[in-house]
């Protein structure tokens, strides 16, 4: 690679601004493994013309004890103009929070919740630290802020780079919620999930940590399932091994957990899959009619795996299906939702 050109990133609020003609520091090593998300040389430093020294405000260090650790202004403390709202906040009123497995499903999310509800309600993307560490890296994130879709995006935990920053998951919904406004949070990994081909070793075991979070909380925690069509890896084929576990495993609350009705053998084949989980959780079907064209409308690329929307429409229509049902609470606060002018779209699944 000595000599040759590569694509690099740099986040100017950490390293400055690079201009052309610089020597910088380059790590390669993502680079080098040839990972399809975060295959950039990353600059760490541009070593003759280093940024200024931060002056604040902010004492939260992120990336702590790492050679790029950021001190950013979090909204729990001390001193932020939202620390009195924050300090006693203990309750998120019922606000619905969607927890999903992978950072793609978080447009789908929107565009079924936006489908369901229309503009102008607002919806906050609470990323927690269990995948990416800076939130500037997602362009998903800027585009959907860009187009009004996020009101804001909170990142908790290590995770930086958000409208706004907390401690942890607990205050970054809370943030969501008293700061932000919003009247749901989509909770989704970061850019960049990691997994083994183990049963405990994936990032997205934080999706069970969610739904714990969301109903400590007094929230209304809606689980969006991992599907598909396409993966050629029989763990994640159908439901994801990632759902099962996060949710049939970590989640020690009950939750909703949104089954799409999808067509054919293989919607009978989720719904069994799903089935699993009703002794923990009340499973939800919800029609996914006339999804596909709004997520064919969708203004930001759908993408997971490498894979678009005609590669495997069923990922993406789970998780439309998922904002669908978010936006129902909201007309229908009660236990029981009220369906669509399609039919009956939701309804419980019986225990097994």
């Amino acid at each position: 690679m000595a000599g040759e050109p590569v694509p690099a990133l740099a986040y100017p609020a950490i390293t400055g601004r690079p201009e052309p003609g610089d020597r910088v520091l380059l790590n390669t090593g993502a680079l080098d493994l040839g990972l399809g998300t975060g295959g950039y040389a990353l600059v760490v430093a541009i070593p003759d013309r280093l940024p200024p020294d931060p002056a604040g405000p902010g004492h939260l260090i992120k990336a702590r004890y790492t050679p790029v650790q950021v001190a950013v202004a979090g909204a729990d403390e001390q001193g932020s103009a939202h620390h009195d709202l924050l300090r006693d906040a203990d309750d998120l009123g019922g606000m619905p929070v969607v927890v999903a497995d992978l950072h793609s499903a978080l447009p789908a999310i929107l565009a079924g919740f936006r489908g369901e509800r229309g503009a102008g309600s607002r919806v906050a993307y609470v990323m927690p630290d269990s995948a990416a560490l800076p939130a500037w890296f997602s362009r998903t994130v800027a585009e959907l802020t860009d187009l009004g879709w996020l009101a804001g995006t909170v990142t908790t935990g290590q995770a930086f780079g958000g409208d706004i920053e907390a401690v942890t998951l607990y205050s970054g919904l809370l943030a969501a919620r008293l700061v932000l406004g919003a009247e749901i949070a989509v909770v989704a990994q970061g850019p960049g999930n990691l997994g083994t081909g183990t049963r405990w070793g994936f990032s997205g075991v934080a999706c069970g940590e969610a739904i714990n979070a969301a109903a400590v909380l007094g929230g209304r925690p809606v689980g969006s399932l991992r599907v598909s069509q396409a993966d050629p890896r029989g763990r994640h084929r159908g439901l994801s091994h990632h759902s099962r576990t996060a949710y049939g495993r970590v989640a020690l609350t009950r939750a909703d957990i949104v089954v799409p009705e999808l067509p054919g053998p293989f919607g009978q084949e989720v719904a069994a899959a799903a089935a699993e989980l009703a002794g923990r959780h009340t499973l939800i079907r919800v029609s996914v009619t006339g999804l596909a064209e709004l997520l064919a409308a969708c203004p930001v690329r759908l993408s997971s795996m490498g894979r678009g929307l005609d590669e495997d429409p069923a990922y993406f229509l789970a998780a439309a299906a998922a904002g669908r049902y978010a936006a129902r609470l909201l007309t229908a606060p009660g236990d029981s939702p009220v369906a669509g002018t399609d039919g009956p779209a939701t309804d419980a699944l019986p225990d097994r």
